[in-house]
């Protein structure tokens, strides 16, 4: 059975970073892209970041490229997402997918304030 469990969220300012982790088990994740999501609240999930396998190909929503970066360590069976100058709208619940696998995890707390 696959789990996924997303860290990393926390309280941050406008402008402000955060590096969220995803830790995967049940799975062996260099088999897989990964992705990252979020949910604002009162919205859907939107699509925020996705990876190949092998970490070789990238692919970013609009609105975070230059800003945010997803990588991997398949050694360690771990996804990241690295996202600076964070802005007030995109506070949201993250959560990381296994390509291809259902379920999520219970995801981590982005909050962008002043």
């Amino acid at each position: 059975q696959v789990q996924l469990v997303e860290s990393g969220g926390a309280w941050v300012q406008p402008g402000g970073s955060l590096r969220l982790s995803c830790a995967a088990s049940g799975v062996t994740l260099s088999l897989y892209a990964m992705n990252w999501y979020r949910r604002p609240p009162g919205q859907g999930r939107e699509f925020v970041a996705a990876i190949t396998s092998a970490g070789s190909d990238t692919v970013y929503a609009d609105s975070v490229k230059g800003r945010f970066t997803i990588s991997r360590d398949n050694d360690n069976n771990t996804l990241q997402l690295e996202m600076n100058n964070l802005e007030p709208e995109e506070a949201a619940v993250y959560y990381c997918t296994v390509g291809g696998l259902g379920g999520w995890g219970q995801g981590t707390q982005g909050t962008v304030t002043e």
